[in-house]
């Protein structure tokens, strides 16, 4: 039995540990209102040239622009994003899980997969487990910009546009509520066209000024950063997200287990009083 020593001793643990995780979440649910804020700025500019983009993609040849251009699907890169920090519940369990199936249907279809990522839960993963082919990977990012995910975007044309690999996936945590993010699979690369394209707007074309390799040249690797840097602002916001709702379950759960420990010192303590007694009172019946 627990002396009331080490009773004591675990109430004051767990307080120090509550009081580190209700600061952390004061901290995320300051970060996660940035970050919400910047991702839904950015998701309608981010739509609607995604709409441009796969618009035009419709209307001009595939072999105009190395970015269009549509190879047998031999080579398959994965862009993964994760966190570069843990505490924040099942937020990269779920997406490293994702990405273990994905990898998985790839190779069973017969493509070659490789796996880029962003944040070092997802690096640290993949390069403890030697069966994964593991490329350029992005870590200690800190609060995301523009340059940033230019970055990483300019990579991933690079890579493409030199033949490397035939098609490019992103898979990251789509930002939802504080409670809720949804693992998303998109393709990247090549652009396709809209699935269903508006009949009274599909047979029109666009007069290029000063063409229309030009403006696909110019536009296209643009198109790769935004998505990229829209999907970062997503994982970020979900991140902070996670992180808010596992440190409030976490001080939450630290506050009951320190009433249940508080309850059994008590009981602890008023069973040692009680024993006392008995033996004072048994050694002075004892002395009569």
């Amino acid at each position: 039995m627990a002396s009331l020593r080490d009773i004591r001793r675990k109430i004051v643990s767990i307080k120090k540990t509550q009081q580190i995780t209700k600061a952390m979440k004061m901290v995320a649910a300051a970060k996660l209102r940035r970050a919400q804020e910047r991702v839904i700025a950015a998701r309608p500019y981010s739509r609607k040239m995604l709409a441009v983009i796969a618009s035009l993609a419709s209307r001009v040849e595939r072999l105009q622009h190395p970015l269009l251009a549509k190879r047998e699907p031999k080579k398959v890169k994965l862009l993964v994003l994760t966190s570069d920090r843990g505490l924040c519940g099942a937020y990269n369990t779920n997406i490293l899980r994702k990405a273990v199936e994905a990898v998985r249907e790839f190779q069973a279809q017969g493509k070659e997969v490789r796996v880029n990522i962003v944040g070092r839960k997802g690096r640290d993963f993949f390069r403890k487990r030697s069966s994964y082919n593991v490329g350029q990977t992005w870590s200690d990012l800190g609060m995301i910009d523009y340059e940033k995910a230019a970055n990483v975007g300019k990579n991933i044309v690079e890579r493409f546009t030199a033949g490397e690999t035939d098609e490019v996936y992103l898979l990251y945590n789509e930002f939802k509520s504080v409670m809720q993010q949804n693992v998303t699979l998109e393709k990247l690369l090549p652009v396709e066209p809209p699935a269903e394209a508006d009949p009274f707007t599909a047979a029109v074309d666009y007069l290029y000024e000063p063409s229309a390799v030009a403006i696909l040249t110019s536009i296209l690797p643009k198109h790769i950063e935004v998505q990229v840097y829209r999907a970062l602002l997503e994982s970020q916001a979900s991140e902070m997200g996670a992180r808010m709702t596992a440190m409030d379950s976490a001080t939450r759960n630290a506050k009951d287990l320190i009433g249940r420990l508080t309850l059994k010192f008590n009981k602890t303590r008023q069973a040692a009083i009680t024993k006392e007694i008995s033996e004072i009172v048994g050694g002075a019946e004892a002395l009569k």
